[in-house]
């Protein structure tokens, strides 16, 4: 109980330690989300009220801080970042025909797709508009690069869609380009901002793609394991909507016909009306799937914590470690 305690509070004193920081992006965004067309300022200020934890941008601020003070390029490329990350909230919600996000409708439900997809298109240009004003090619490259990867994680998931023959190969392909490219990014250009060395920006990089990669995991993990009301969806909406993730690939490589079928007839109907969600926990805990795929995601744990040890001991490096802690150690 007390190591949690104690985790909890470090966890949010790291986030205390860029709020100011944090206030001002979120005015940013708020400012640059304004759009001449009232439909999507309307959108932008929906999906900005929704909250969410703001990982993104604190990443971006706390890698910037490694470095020394914080610097105002940092504080805008942490509102693109985020803004990058509701465009793509809002074009999953559209392709995957999502109901809810972070415990409200989505907006595909409440403005249409057609819209939806417009405001999200809107956003990402916005987005790269912020990025354009610090005239700095590396960190258009970077984000360029990001956005591709990133739309080519879209496609591939969607092509994977509703397979059972999956790979733990295939499935990292798709954290490494849906999330871990994200992270990996932030931190990129948190360092950048800070005007430091190349080597410097790779490792932290490097620390910050092995955290996605676990954050993801275990965010598939809670999927099965959470509760809609800390998840902010269903619980079990990645099979339902037809998704194979990490924990139902372990079981499947060792599952029954019976249990096969079960699952299948999750992805075929798109819910779990012949076979109730618990039935299908059940199977992933026969098959020891849930407690395989923890493993994985705390191999990815270690090596981000070997690389963010090996900076300079600071407050922004004690709050790095931290966050490393608060979004890998989500085991309910």
């Amino acid at each position: 109980m007390f190591s949690k305690l104690r985790q909890s509070i470090s966890a949010r004193e790291a986030f205390e330690l860029v709020e100011a920081d944090l206030q001002a992006v979120e005015r940013e965004i708020g400012i640059e989300a304004v759009a001449c067309v009232d439909a999507i300022t309307t959108i932008n200020q929906y999906l900005q009220a929704g909250g969410g934890k703001r990982l993104r941008p604190t990443l971006l601020l706390l890698s910037n801080r490694l470095f020394g003070p914080s610097t105002e390029c940092a504080r805008h490329l942490a509102a693109v970042v985020e803004m990058i990350h509701m465009a793509t909230l809002v074009h999953d919600d559209v392709i995957d025909m999502a109901k809810t996000r972070r415990g409200r409708p989505s907006t595909n439900v409440v403005w249409g797709n057609h819209v939806s997809v417009l405001a999200g298109d809107w956003l990402y240009m916005q987005a790269f508009q912020i990025a354009l004003r610090e005239r700095n090619f590396h960190i258009l490259d970077v984000l360029i690069s990001l956005t591709q990867m990133m739309v080519e994680g879209e496609l591939l998931q969607l092509e994977r869609l509703h397979r059972l023959d999956l790979t733990e190969a295939d499935y990292m392909e798709l954290v490494d380009r849906k999330t871990a490219s994200l992270f990996s990014a932030c931190a990129s250009l948190g360092a950048a901002a800070a005007g430091s060395d190349e080597a410097s920006e790779a490792k932290l990089s490097d620390f910050a793609w092995n955290l996605g990669m676990a954050f993801q995991l275990v965010d598939d993990i809670l999927d099965f394991t959470s509760t809609e009301k800390i998840l902010g969806k269903p619980a079990g909406n990645d099979l339902r909507e037809g998704k194979v993730t990490l924990p139902m690939i372990y079981a499947l490589e060792s599952a029954s016909e019976q249990e096969r079928h079960a699952v299948e007839s999750v992805i075929t109907a798109g819910s779990y009306e012949q076979a109730p969600l618990m039935h299908i926990v059940h199977i992933l805990e026969r098959h020891n799937a849930i407690s395989r795929a923890y493993e994985r995601a705390h191999t990815f744990t270690q090596k981000s914590r070997a690389i963010i040890t090996d900076f300079p001991e600071s407050p922004a490096q004690r709050a790095l470690h931290s966050i490393l802690e608060l979004v890998t150690g989500r085991e309910s």
